[in-house]
């Protein structure tokens, strides 16, 4: 089976390509900006004959796209999230190579949901923030397309490689820097919010076995659990084996009332005026204080479920960060 993978230089898109290298059926050719693609492409700017051409040369059996911005203004995101989808939706249409089409969305695209609910593909989106309001228009793009195409609906990406400005990795930058200096306590913000956590190595199987299957429509890939931010961050500090106090700091950057130090706890960190790491509220992706993915379709169409635990994803995490001390 060909495979061309766009993104492969980003950070969902370096496992995916290590999962299907690993598959003695898949020839795989790189498509990206980067100059370790083996072809050079930027889909924002592309036009769709160009990319039509090369598609019938490669003459794939299946693409799949893990390019994306997600950091920028609302132009940049349109533009690399939506207009570069157009690209690959409309230059498959007018290629004779017949590939099938796994595009990676995601959790944001649903927006705020009720505490305690798990959404499911068939919720209704509702996106907070310009970074889902872009990625819900390339998945409509490609339901739209008359593609043999599945969206897979990734929540809450952590693990190896996280970057450093996500919230997981901003945590964890803040401890290390903490634990360099000899600091005894972290104040943190933003840390009632509960994410659906899910490895991106549990991501790249999903990839693969969406490659194989033949699904169609929106496949949600999560944790099927919510998380606290705090009791996530419980984890982290043990396994870098952090002894000082956390102090949860509300949404005004103030230590709650009466609470004496927690032991740790998480979201966007917030330090003291040795370590500066300002507080972001509320929780970038503007889903609100609660998420969780229903994933019973993945397990029922791809037979996929997420193997990797929360605590090998931040001790992974965490390993990255303790590398900078």
């Amino acid at each position: 089976m060909r495979v061309l993978l766009i993104g492969a230089g980003g950070y969902l898109g370096r496992f995916v390509a290590d999962r299907l290298l690993a598959d003695p059926a898949v020839q795989l050719t790189a498509l990206g900006r980067g100059d370790d693609a083996d072809v050079r492409f930027d889909l924002a700017t592309g036009s769709p004959g160009a990319l039509t051409r090369f598609l019938d040369a490669v003459h794939p059996g299946v693409v799949v796209n893990c390019a994306g911005a997600t950091r920028g203004g609302a132009r940049d995101l349109i533009r690399h999230n939506t207009v570069a989808v157009a690209t690959v939706c409309e230059a498959l249409r007018r290629s004779g190579c017949g590939a099938r089409l796994v595009q990676l969305g995601c959790g944001a695209e649903y927006g705020p949901s009720q505490q305690g609910s798990s959404t499911a593909e068939d919720a209704v989106p509702r996106p907070g923030g310009p970074y889902g309001v872009s990625k819900l228009a390339a998945t409509e793009l490609v339901l739209g397309s008359g593609l043999d195409a599945v969206v897979l609906r990734v929540f809450s990406p952590a693990g190896p490689g996280t970057p450093a400005g996500s919230p997981l990795g901003r945590l964890a930058e803040a401890m290390r820097r903490a634990m360099q200096s000899g600091d005894g306590e972290l104040k943190l913000g933003g840390l009632g919010v509960q994410r659906d956590f899910v490895d991106v190595r549990d991501i790249a199987r999903a990839v693969h076995a969406a490659s194989l299957s033949a699904a169609q429509g929106i496949v949600n890939i999560g944790s099927g659990r919510a998380v606290r931010l705090r009791d996530a961050a419980a984890v982290l500090a043990r396994v870098a084996g952090y002894g000082g106090a956390l102090h949860e700091l509300d949404a005004h950057g103030h230590a709650h009332p009466g609470a004496g130090p927690v032991r740790p706890v998480i979201g966007h960190p917030r330090t003291d005026h040795d370590h500066p790491v300002p507080p972001a509220f509320p929780y970038p992706d503007g889903c609100g204080s609660w998420q969780q993915a229903d994933v019973r379709t993945a397990r029922d169409r791809l037979g996929w479920r997420p193997r990797i635990s929360l605590e090998e994803s931040l001790a992974d995490i965490w390993m990255e960060a303790a590398c900078r001390i």
